[in-house]
């Protein structure tokens, strides 16, 4: 039997450690661009229990190593996930900004658990195409790169942190937590939902607000963890970068939206030589980070053309344009823009294929061996900031028909405009969004 060691943490919770590994902290700086996601997992039965702990399996992380293939499928897939749930969420209205790969990532430790059906249609909507024992070692890998190389911090940062949260007194697999610790880096912090839900909740929503520093506030709604509730995942992304050739303010602009409205915002500008692309009905351009770690990439459709090549926008398509990019010497100019995005995502993820996650017919017996327990919320937030410096973030397929690459253009994103943010050395897409309206 492991020893158990307790103390006070800043919430008021008494903290029992569980095991021989020391909890990594999940401090650190940021502002501006901030992600977070959460899972919800409810059950029928209400156990009593009282003491919050930290169970976690003494394996310590696995290094970051997982077979070229693995890492390529895995990209591929979750770039595939990434604008199924784009084109999903695109009838909403106004501005949108999600981060995919922290919803896919977060699902993933869910998915850990998952048997039978539940699993089955998980993966199909996931695109986890690889087997459970080969998928978690390439999120490892994948996980460790994108954060292992913030050698500058004033040029690039990209942090990703997991915390899984569990009723105390519930008994999980040691296999399920093995999993967490060698591939996520984290273990289960035990809170009575059953009998203190509100206070359980609130420590969620501490967590998260500490690892946005306060960027993202409230991700569980009140009321979204109950006494039923069994399992909550939260997971939260910070990106900051500098722009590898900054903008110069430019003044205010006319931005024609939608509805043919002109309104007048704040413009930003610079000429570099940079990739860009003319395609049928819009064209694309590339703006670099510092260090070219990533890159954003606008995607900016015609005038009466952005539901067309919105709609048209899937992971074939977005590689297409990726892959045609060309250095170009390009006078942009574009508006500044900044904010929110929120979405409950549980009657999204059902509708896109995978509904037995999110009812009574669930099969998560991987995570505790007995089953019961259900998906019931997924929460995602998400705040973005684009300025002169850089960037922090606390359907119908069309045919984009024949391409051409001019030696010298100007480009005035005036209109509403779709966006990604790319990390360039495994091709992750890390963001999606469109601005419709940049005031």
């Amino acid at each position: 039997m492991t020893t158990k060691k307790c103390e006070t943490d800043r919430s008021g919770f008494s903290r029992c450690r569980l095991s021989s590994i020391d909890p990594k902290s999940n401090a650190f700086l940021l502002s501006s661009l901030i992600l977070a996601g959460a899972l919800l997992l409810a059950a029928g039965c209400t156990p009593v229990a009282q003491e919050i702990a930290l169970a976690r399996s003494d394996r310590p992380r696995r290094a970051a190593e997982a077979p070229q293939a693995d890492r390529e499928a895995l990209v591929a897939g979750n770039a595939a996930f990434a604008f199924d749930l784009y084109r999903s969420l695109r009838s909403k209205t106004g501005n949108l900004f999600l981060s995919p790969y922290s919803v896919s990532s977060a699902l993933a430790m869910v998915y850990a658990g998952a048997r039978g059906e539940t699993k089955q249609q998980m993966a199909e909507v996931l695109h986890f195409d690889l087997p459970q024992e080969r998928l978690h070692p390439a999120f490892n890998f994948l996980d460790q790169t994108l954060t292992g190389s913030n050698d500058d911090p004033e040029a690039f940062q990209l942090r990703i942190a997991n915390s899984v949260w569990g009723q105390t007194g519930h008994s999980f697999r040691s296999e399920y937590l093995d999993v967490l610790a060698e591939n996520y880096g984290t273990g289960l912090r035990l809170v009575d939902f059953a009998g203190a839900s509100e206070p359980a909740r609130q420590a969620i929503n501490r967590w998260v607000a500490e690892q946005t520093a306060d960027r993202i506030e409230d991700l569980m709604p009140p009321g979204s963890v109950t006494a039923d509730t069994r399992l909550v995942l939260a997971n939260a992304i910070y990106f900051k970068a500098r722009w590898e050739t900054e903008f110069m303010p430019w003044g205010e602009g006319d931005f024609t939206l939608a509805d043919g409205a002109v309104v007048k915002t704040p413009f930003m500008t610079r000429r570099s030589v940079t990739r860009y692309l003319k395609g049928d009905g819009f064209e694309a351009v590339e703006i670099a980070y510092r260090g070219r770690r990533a890159r954003m990439v606008l995607i900016v459709p015609a005038p009466g053309q952005f539901a067309t090549i919105e709609s048209g926008l899937d992971a074939a398509q977005a590689q297409k344009i990726l892959d045609n990019l060309e250095e170009t010497d390009v006078a942009l100019e574009m508006p500044k823009f900044s904010f929110e995005s929120s979405f409950s995502l549980a009657e999204t993820l059902a509708a896109m294929g995978m509904p037995d996650a999110f009812n009574e017919t669930a099969d998560f017996s991987g995570m505790d061996g007995s089953g019961g327990m259900f998906i019931s919320r997924v929460e995602h937030k998400a705040f973005v900031e684009v300025n002169e410096l850089g960037t922090e973030a606390a359907a119908a397929t069309t045919n984009f028909g024949a391409m051409s690459i001019p030696s010298s253009v100007s480009l005035t994103v005036d209109r509403p405009f779709l966006f990604l943010i790319q990390d360039l050395p495994t091709g992750t897409v890390l963001f999606v969004g469109r601005v419709v309206d940049p005031r």
